[in-house]
């Protein structure tokens, strides 16, 4: 999901399409969030690992 944030984030940027810019800041915050989650040994989704 981080990935994916960061590929839109710079599509966004780079061909100025702002929807995309926006949906991969959201993206990228989504997926810091649960991968802080998931290190931290709390169970994201019912599932003991995100990845």
């Amino acid at each position: 999901m981080i990935i994916l944030g960061l590929i839109l984030l710079i599509c966004g940027i780079i061909f100025g399409i702002s929807i995309l810019t926006t949906i991969g800041i959201i993206l990228l915050i989504i997926g810091a969030v649960l991968w802080i989650l998931g290190a931290a040994g709390r169970p994201v989704g019912g599932r003991s690992h995100y990845f």
